[in-house]
């Protein structure tokens, strides 16, 4: 065996021209042909360049090749570096495209920066109108029918930006967990407001207070005791109930005379019956709910021991 094939005398000096070709600036920066791709190709050339000299065993088949190897594996790393600063998208070992370097801290700051959405600006605002409301309320012993006007205002507001925030927020797909969380406190801060300085200014019965208040803040619990099961949903008699309330307190906050005072009694009275009567129904629903829970996870353990 005196003689070397061509393909060995031509494997490390093709690796040597595709090193060149990939260590060029030009090359690297048109991104037609990725350096570190190039610098591969040309490595694993100059590897079989090295086995086939080996295979006919001449060492100037492998003197020639590791040479080659070497200024592929450098331009490979050049090639790579000069992707990862420039912010492209970089091969990974297996030649797919990895997103560039610090692109899932963007994505990470783009959901972060979501929070600040109509809709949860809309609950922010009902928030902030909780303490003005109180503040205009009891202003000037909280008999001044001005401020009982302006108070009638922020709480109007207050129940309109709650009927829009979560129509927003499901239309558009702007639900967050900040919502999630804030929207019913802030639903339940204005009215537990409005309710209360209404019977501590002597309009409402505290007995009226108690049983609205207390029928929200036990169904509140509710949900959360039965969330491993599943949701209890807002029913059509709960968003009628809502309504009636916001109906009959605004009545009460503003300072009404004459045939307008009774109506508003009708309408309290009307706000109580539909509060307890939804929330016995939400109480069922829970029980059936739990049950149905139960059921299905026992059916389950049963089919697993089986």
């Amino acid at each position: 065996m005196t003689g070397v094939p061509a393909s060995a005398a031509g494997g490390p000096s093709g690796a040597r021209r595709a090193a060149a070709g990939a260590a060029s600036p030009a090359a690297a920066a048109s991104g037609t042909v990725p350096g570190a791709a190039v610098g591969r190709a040309a490595a694993r050339s100059a590897d079989n360049g090295e086995s086939s000299g080996a295979g006919h065993g001449t060492p100037s088949g492998a003197g020639q090749g590791g040479p080659a190897g070497a200024a592929a594996a450098g331009a490979e790393a050049s090639g790579a570096a000069s992707d990862e600063d420039s912010g492209s998208a970089v091969l990974d070992e297996q030649g797919d495209a990895k997103p560039p370097r610090g692109a899932k801290l963007a994505a990470a700051a783009v959901n972060q920066a979501s929070v600040w959405n109509i809709a949860n600006l809309l609950t922010m605002l009902r928030l902030l109108l909780v303490p003005a409301f109180v503040a205009l309320m009891l202003a000037d012993g909280g008999y001044d029918p001005a401020w009982r006007s302006l108070a009638w205002a922020a709480f109007a507001i207050a129940m309109i930006t709650d009927l829009f925030d979560g129509h927003l927020a499901r239309t558009y797909n702007l639900v967050t967990d900040f919502g999630k969380i804030a929207d019913p406190i802030a639903d339940k801060a204005i009215m537990g407001a409005a309710l209360i300085c209404l019977s501590g200014l002597g309009d409402l019965p505290w007995w009226v207070t108690g049983v609205i208040l207390g029928r929200e803040l036990g169904i509140t619990l509710l949900r959360f005791l039965v969330i491993r099961y599943g949701v209890i949903p807002a029913s059509r008699g709960g968003k009628l109930k809502t309504l009636t309330q916001g109906v009959a307190v605004g009545m009460y906050v503003l300072a009404l005379t004459g045939w307008l005072a009774t109506l508003r009694w009708w309408v309290m009275a009307a706000a109580v019956v539909l509060t307890v009567v939804t929330g016995l129904d939400y109480v069922k629903q829970a029980i059936v709910l739990r049950r149905q829970g139960i059921a299905e996870r026992k059916a389950a353990l049963e089919e697993k021991e089986a």
